[in-house]
């Protein structure tokens, strides 16, 4: 890709991931004007920034979020008060929010010493089951019944959502903004159960809006333009998303699909506009290219792996000539890990061997190669592949966190029930797959009658399931 390619695309991404934020904040404002009935915001003239003078309002807001007076409809109003006041803040001013969310509604821990002494005293069934009740409620700090009186209002999960992502932004080493963020988790959590979600298949003809919103969330293979979705989304291709009820316009994670002949072993390949189209009736082979989280606050709740069976049973059922399940996907730790590795001279990952072979021959140290523009160089791109073919085995193979892959994609897929198939050469020759993992992708099969299996021998730590052919690239020179 040519400089004035990859501005053109930066510049596309930048214009849609800006346009669907601008309107995610007027769709949260306009559902809430609809119940109090006025656009502009309550809140008055708090300072964006949350001085400490407007910190004192702001604690009031929160405080009467917690008060009972008043019917239903009161009770949403001070919600969405204070939801235009999170609205309104910089970051700098969200994180004192919920900093003072953290703190000062956190759990009463005399009053609650106080009711757990009381209950020890207690002998009496009946009355210590009543005072179970009571501890229950007592240990529910008041900024978790703060945030989920959000749950009630149109638009209040995705606000929640949202508010999470900016935790994971901003909370740092602040263990203020980490337990908030914690209990964020585990209220979202709940709320994303994997059986409250619809999978949906979204196609060229779904909503424009949605149609943008793949394209912001795309973490994978960035789209370049509108062509480069219509192409992902032809008659060839398939695409995938879970749904809430309560965000029913947002994907929460999506999945993209080739149906070919054959596994495929190039991306670039793969996504070419001017490809002929394969007859998606004689596909033999379904890959998965590309997995994309679209909500950045929900982080760490897991949806990936029931998407990918549910993915595979419909496919199954649509398209009966199917026989392959395979992804095509990308290795984003190598080249991470590898630089760490010459750095330290690490003799039981690099092979002297090698390292002489390639300095004789190039003239040049590995590290220094790795840092050049070696791909345009067809004999240093040769010189080089068997040893980063291997060390790209080494890596998938042997280094692991605790018993699980280290590399995240491949822990991903492995915990899914997969066989590390096939390691590619030159799958990815984007600025991003040179420097995420030297140009290599893997293949990784869900064989249908194996996925249990490999998922309790993945899981259990036993050895990392893998083909032959890649396990044969351990081999050293």
């Amino acid at each position: 890709m040519t400089k004035t390619q990859d501005k053109n695309r930066s510049g596309f991404l930048d214009r849609t991931i800006t346009t669907i934020q601008r309107r995610t904040v007027v769709n949260v404002l306009r559902a809430w004007e609809e119940i109090t009935g006025t656009a502009r915001a309550i809140t008055g003239s708090i300072n964006p920034e949350l001085p400490k003078q407007d910190s004192e309002r702001l604690l009031k807001q929160m405080s009467e979020c917690l008060d009972h007076k008043g019917g239903e409809l009161s009770a949403r109003r001070r919600t969405i008060e204070l939801g235009h006041t999170y609205l309104s803040l910089t970051d700098k001013g969200k994180e004192r929010f919920m900093r003072i969310l953290s703190e000062q509604f956190d759990i009463d821990k005399t009053r609650l010493a106080e009711k757990i002494s009381h209950y020890l005293r207690l002998t009496n069934p009946a009355e210590q089951l009543k005072q179970e009740s009571d501890l229950r409620d007592i240990l529910e700090p008041g900024r978790l019944k703060i945030l989920r009186q959000f749950n009630g209002l149109p638009e209040g999960i995705k606000f929640l959502v949202d508010m999470r992502a900016d935790l994971l932004r901003l909370k740092k080493h602040d263990a203020a903004l980490q337990v908030l963020e914690g209990d964020l988790h585990k209220l979202l959590g709940n709320w994303f159960d994997i059986g409250l979600l619809d999978m949906q298949e979204i196609t060229w003809n779904s909503p424009a809006s949605l149609l943008e919103k793949l394209i912001a969330y795309e973490a994978v293979h960035a789209i370049s333009s509108w062509n480069d979705l219509k192409n992902r989304l032809d008659s060839d291709r398939r695409c995938f998303a879970f749904f809430h009820h309560k965000m029913p316009g947002e994907p929460l994670i999506f999945v993209e699909v080739a149906l070919v002949s054959g596994i495929a072993s190039n991306i670039q390949i793969l996504l070419d506009e001017h490809a002929p189209q394969v007859d998606a009736r004689k596909a033999d082979t379904a890959i998965f290219y590309s997995i994309s989280n679209a909500q950045n606050g929900l982080a760490g709740i897991s949806f990936g792996n029931f998407l990918i069976k549910r993915v595979v049973e419909h496919l199954s059922q649509e398209l009966p000539n199917l026989k392959h399940f395979v992804t095509l996907s990308p290795i984003p730790g190598f080249v991470g890990w590898l630089e760490k590795q010459i750095k330290h001279s690490a003799p039981d990952t690099i092979v002297a061997a090698e390292l002489s072979a390639i300095t004789s021959l190039t003239g040049k140290p590995f590290a220094e190669i790795l840092e050049q523009n070696w791909l345009e160089d067809e004999q240093k791109a040769e010189i080089l592949k068997r040893p980063l073919m291997r060390l790209c085995a080494y890596y998938l193979l042997e280094q692991k966190r605790g018993d699980k892959a280290l590399d995240p994609v491949a822990n991903f897929h492995l915990s899914n029930g997969s066989v590390m198939e096939r390691l590619n050469w030159l799958a990815d020759n984007s600025r991003k797959g040179i420097k995420q993992s030297a140009g290599m992708m893997v293949n990784y099969y869900y064989h249908l009658s194996k996925i249990e299996e490999n998922h309790e021998n993945y899981s259990s730590g036993k050895q990392i399931p893998a083909s032959s052919a890649v396990r044969g690239l351990l081999k050293k020179i």
